[in-house]
């Protein structure tokens, strides 16, 4: 019996993600060793999530918060981390490492939305969905060094699976290359 406690004594992490894709990228990573949540629901906006209380309750039994960063939750997630009082809350925006497109050389807001630090919504790439994933990996194994080999596993099961359906979208979507496509806001240009 004293060779199980060590096993017993492994608490699950508590992820909170900002969108649901990042949600579902963090699951992939890490397994059954943490349970993921996401504050934005897949039909919103995700510049203009409602804060509600019960995020902040998540974000104060959080070990780590994972937001995609470049600014797209900077109107709604500060005050909630502010508010959750977590002096454990890990925190990572995997924008850093994506190579951003969009970003303005002036900020002029007479040009409409203006996305300061590049366009944020790079998510819609899935290459960065694999940029994310060693992000995510990576942050997950600082703050669980016991799951570091799961995790490494994890991304490379996540990554092999991502490639092969990288070569069959790239197939399916070969009859439309060069065609353009119209956006009521620039969340596409990634794709």
């Amino acid at each position: 019996s004293a060779l199980l406690i060590p096993a017993l004594a492994h608490a699950k992490l508590n992820v909170v993600a900002t969108t649901p894709e990042l949600a579902a990228i963090a699951r992939e990573v890490a397994g059954s060793r943490a349970d993921v949540v996401s504050l934005a629901k897949p039909t919103e906006d995700t510049h203009f999530v409602d804060p509600k209380p019960s995020f902040v309750r998540k974000l104060a039994s959080a070990d780590l918060v994972v937001e995609g960063g470049a600014e797209l939750e900077i109107g709604w997630l500060p005050p909630l981390m502010e508010g959750a009082r977590n002096p454990k809350l890990g925190h990572i925006a995997v924008a850093p490492g994506m190579q951003l497109l969009g970003i303005p050389a002036t900020l002029d807001r007479s040009k409409g939305d203006v996305h300061a630090m590049g366009n944020p919504h790079f998510m819609t790439d899935p290459i960065n969905g694999k940029i994310a994933a060693q992000r995510i990996a990576e942050e997950l194994s600082k703050l669980d060094p016991a799951g570091a080999e799961t995790y490494r596993e994890n991304l490379a099961k996540f990554a092999g699976r991502l490639d092969a359906k990288l070569a069959e979208w790239q197939k399916t979507l070969a009859p439309f290359a060069g065609k353009q496509v119209v956006a009521y806001h620039d969340t596409w240009p990634y794709f």
